[in-house]
């Protein structure tokens, strides 16, 4: 890892009609090209023309990180007002319908659509993808199995995705069971060592089963472009604080595995395995249901789990400078997730507009306050705060 911890931040956002808060089948083109004018270096189209994706430049503080992604969200958000669109981050659109998603016209895109079929049409979803430089191949390759059991933690924080076509799911992060439809998804094999990888890897895209490494999309793996070992794991985060914590805490995971050469270095395929199911109790339950604890052979809440994590990481985060980014994991998991606020602000809405309809709708337009960091009188509990209308 580099000395100051080098790492970089991708978010994807839908793209919504601002009248009817669903979303079209085709998103303006002069909106894409308003934005791509403003941010050319940061903007990018994804899979569906709903849907964007921004990336920060390489970061050394959270504080460049925090400017970046403050100016591209209130800089996006503006332009897509000004074409009737609102900016949304969340895991998944709460009332959009993917049969009637239209596919960016990319030969990338092309490809993958012949590929996956139904299933690419589908990936109506949208995640926080964080870099962080670690600058030996095999390293990367290492920590890739190493983290593995502290992923669900981070899922669990991030959840944004209650909802799924109009519905309650029952799950607070529904967006990776979704993502799970496609190949090449989940956590990633327990490989012997490097050298095991290397040989999946070249032997898949030698059969041409895949072109090449950024076609394998696990919940985290080592970049195909950059020297950086990738989280995936994550909801795309409605509230800016909310991405800062995760983006802190994988730093400092990242840095203090790498400073404890032994820490999950005999991970077994029961490792593994609880991490699935600790995955998939991530998704159902967010910060509200327990993890499987492997060394204590116990079930423990995510609150518990996450201070036991957040004080173990303290001289880590105190290295790359980011205490504050560290604790607001402490104050998400002791009072709630975007998902969290999304039913509260449903439920309310629901019952005093009456109906679904209108709770979907204030569901959107509080993801659109949110992403634009507008002042909201929404707090993490999604209790509102005294003296708010």
């Amino acid at each position: 890892m580099s000395e100051d911890g080098r790492f970089g931040i991708e978010e994807e956002y839908f793209l919504a009609d601002a009248v009817t808060r669903g979303i079209g089948r085709k998103v303006s083109a002069a909106f894409i090209e308003s934005a791509q004018r403003a941010f050319p270096d940061e903007v990018q189209r994804e899979m569906l023309q709903s849907q964007i994706e921004v990336a920060t430049p390489i970061c050394r503080t959270m504080a460049q990180a925090r400017q970046s992604l403050t100016k591209l969200r209130t800089g996006l958000a503006g332009l897509a007002l000004e074409h009737d669109m609102l900016l949304l981050a969340c895991g998944t659109h709460p009332s959009a319908a993917w049969s009637r998603q239209r596919v960016t016209d990319a030969a990338r895109y092309d490809t993958l659509m012949r590929d996956l079929q139904m299933l690419g049409s589908r990936n109506q979803l949208c995640g926080l993808h964080v870099h962080v430089e670690v600058v030996d191949e095999d390293e990367r390759i290492r920590l890739m199995a190493r983290i593995m059991p502290f992923l669900p933690v981070m899922l669990a924080l991030s959840t944004s995705s209650p909802f799924w076509q109009g519905r309650r799911t029952g799950l607070m992060g529904y967006r990776l069971a979704a993502y799970g439809e496609l190949p090449r998804t989940g956590l990633p094999e327990l490989f012997a060592d490097p050298a095991d990888y290397r040989a999946y890897l070249d032997t898949m895209v030698a059969a041409g089963a895949i072109k090449d490494a950024s076609y394998i999309w696990w919940a985290i793996r080592p970049s195909d472009k950059h020297p950086t070992l990738e989280l995936r794991i994550a909801d795309s985060c409605t509230r800016l604080d909310d991405t800062l914590a995760i983006v802190a805490l994988y730093r400092c995971l990242v840095r203090h595995l790498l400073r404890h050469p032994g820490l999950n270095a005999d991970l077994t395929p029961a490792s593994r395995a609880i991490a699935c199911e600790n995955l998939w109790r991530a998704q159902r339950y967010g910060i509200h249901g327990g993890l499987v604890d492997e060394p204590s052979r116990s079930m423990r809440s995510v609150p518990s789990l996450v201070a036991d994590l957040v004080a173990r990481l303290v001289d880590d985060a105190r290295a790359l400078g980011c205490e504050a980014e560290l604790a607001l994991c402490n104050d998400i998991a002791a009072a709630g997730t975007s998902a969290d606020v999304q039913l509260a602000v449903y439920e309310e809405a629901r019952g005093r507009a009456g109906g679904q309809t209108a709770g979907l709708a204030a569901v959107v337009d509080w993801i659109a306050s949110e992403t634009r960091l507008d002042a909201t009188g929404w707090g993490r509990s999604g209790a509102r705060h005294r003296g708010a209308a």
